[in-house]
C-alpha cells in the first residue's frame, strides 16, 4: 500500500527531525509528503523539508498572517501555493483583510502557475465568490463543509482532501461529503502536527498516521484499503507532481 499524505506541517526547520518523522512515515507505505507552510516559520520548514529530505512543498501566507509583515518568497521549485483561505471561525472580525490576503496568494499562485491550498471554514460563499474571481485549481485542504460545498467546489475543479477528522465521532457531515466526492477527486492528508485520527486521538499526529484515516475512508466508501490508498495517491500526483 502506498500513501500520498498532502498536508503535513512542520513547526521547526530542523532536517533531523524532519527525517525522523519522515522515516516513520515510510515504514507504513507513505512515498509522498507535501510539506505546508502558511507563515514564515512554517514556510522556512517546508522548505527545509523538501531541500534536506526531499519533500515536495507549498508555501505561502495564511489567513492568521493579514497583520504580519510578509517578506516575498523567491522563485523556489514548488509543488503548490498555500496554505491560504478564510476561517471565520476564529477570526469573524478580520473578514476583509482575510479576504484581500487569499486573493493575493491565489493571484501569486497564478503568476507561478502552480495549484493552491485552500483552507476554507465558516467562509464558505466568500470562498465560492474568490475563487470564481480568480480562477484557480488545486486542493481544498481539511474539508469540513456540507455535501452542497463540497459539489460547488468540484464544480470548479478542485480536489477535496479528508484528514482525520473524518474518523471522530461527531464529524457527521464529514463523514456525509466524503461518502460522496468522486474517486477521481478525494484526497487524504494528516494536517500534522495536528488532528491525530482515531485510534492515535490525544497523540501530536505525524505522517505515519495517515494509514488510519485512509483505512476509515476506504471503509466508509467500500473500498479495500489498498485501492482506496491507490487512487488517493494517483490523485495527488496529478494535482501536485504535474502541470
Amino acid at each position: 500500500m502506498r500513501l500520498f499524505d498532502t498536508h503535513c506541517h512542520f513547526e521547526r526547520a530542523h532536517a533531523d527531525e524532519i527525517s525522523s518523522i519522515v522515516e516513520r512515515a515510510r515504514k507504513v507505505g507513505v512515498e509522498k509528503i507535501l510539506a505546508v507552510g502558511g507563515s514564515v516559520a512554517l514556510n522556512e520548514a517546508a522548505l527545509v523539508a523538501r531541500d534536506k529530505v526531499g519533500l515536495l512543498a507549498a508555501v505561502g501566507y495564511d489567513r492568521d498572517q493579514i497583520n504580519e509583515k510578509l517578506p516575498k518568497i523567491g522563485e523556489e521549485k514548488l509543488s503548490a501555493w498555500g496554505e491560504i483561505g478564510l476561517d471565520y471561525y476564529y477570526s469573524p472580525d478580520t473578514k476583509d483583510k482575510q479576504k484581500e490576503l487569499f486573493a493575493m496568494g491565489l493571484e501569486e499562485a497564478k503568476a507561478r502557475d502552480l495549484p493552491v491550498v485552500v483552507h476554507t471554514r465558516m467562509a464558505d460563499e466568500d470562498t465560492l465568490s474568490i475563487l470564481k474571481e480568480i480562477p484557480s485549481r488545486g486542493i481544498i485542504h481539511c474539508f469540513t463543509g456540507s455535501v452542497g460545498f463540497s459539489k460547488k467546489l468540484l464544480d470548479l475543479g478542485f480536489y477535496i482532501s479528508y484528514s482525520g477528522i473524518v474518523t471522530f465521532r461527531a464529524a457527521d457531515n464529514v463523514r456525509e461529503s466524503a461518502s460522496v466526492v468522486p474517486d477521481d477527486r478525494i484526497l487524504i492528508e494528516t494536517d500534522s502536527p495536528f488532528l491525530a485520527p482515531v485510534p492515535m486521538r490525544g497523540k501530536v499526529n505525524e505522517p505515519s498516521f495517515i494509514e488510519h484515516t485512509c483505512r476509515f475512508l476506504a471503509e466508509l466508501r467500500g473500498k479495500t484499503a489498498e485501492d482506496f490508498a491507490e487512487l488517493t495517491f494517483t490523485n495527488a500526483e496529478k494535482v501536485l507532481c504535474s502541470k
